[in-house]
């Protein structure tokens, strides 16, 4: 995480971490938020107004400024969700083959991020979506959609409160292929209780079973 903290200028620090291989929606993620500390969000955004505690895990980049679910987080709620992989899964015939993606240098990124708070009762949560693109080069024969990876110039600036709408969607864009690599994984990953580093190494392509999460 240190290339994330030296992006934004030191100013956030970084506990030690507990490396986590397979994240699913409603479990917390790490984040950034806009005053630059370091938050745990619930992966799966609850638009603050929802009656119903249902969760939006993805948010399309071309509806940000005009979906009721989206508009005012994207305008005053924009956060990094930091990773250092993801995965995504192909159709083979009735079933999915998992793929795990990560950067050339495998070094850590942010993906851009939303969020809201939702209250209900007694209950309180803070959750996020992950605002997603067309795909690359690279992930396109697997899925047509992808997370945006924010590059690292660009990681004030999604934060940044007086930045405008129509400026910021020009962050949005497949990142570059070139600099991104991805190779088969166990269909282990299918289950959200299924955790370890064995998660992330590379297979013989086989078959997975689990809906795709872009």
């Amino acid at each position: 995480m240190d290339r994330i903290r030296i992006a934004l200028g030191n100013r956030v620090q970084f506990d030690p971490l507990v490396p986590r291989y397979n994240i699913a929606p409603s479990q917390p993620v790490l984040t950034v938020v806009s005053t630059a500390h370091l938050h745990e969000l619930t992966w799966g955004l609850i638009p603050s107004w929802s009656k119903e505690r249902k969760a939006i895990i993805n948010a399309r980049a071309e509806t940000l400024d005009d979906r009721a679910s989206f508009k005012d987080s994207f305008e005053h709620r924009r956060c990094l969700i930091l990773a250092d992989g993801f995965y995504e899964w192909r159709r083979i015939g009735k079933a999915r083959q998992a793929f795990y993606f990560q950067m050339e240098d495998e070094h850590a990124f942010a993906f851009a991020g939303i969020w809201d708070r939702w209250k209900h009762g007694e209950v309180k949560i803070k959750s996020c979506a992950i605002v997603t693109t067309d795909a690359n080069e690279l992930l396109a024969p697997v899925h047509d959609r992808m997370p945006v990876i924010l590059r690292e110039e660009s990681y004030e600036r999604w934060l940044d409160p007086k930045v405008s709408p129509t400026e910021l969607k020009k962050l949005l864009e497949p990142y570059s292929s070139e600099e991104m690599k991805s190779h088969p994984v166990s269909s282990q990953v299918n289950f959200a209780d299924a955790e370890g580093r064995e998660l992330i190494e590379r297979v013989d392509v086989e078959v997975g079973t689990t809906p795709s999460l872009f």
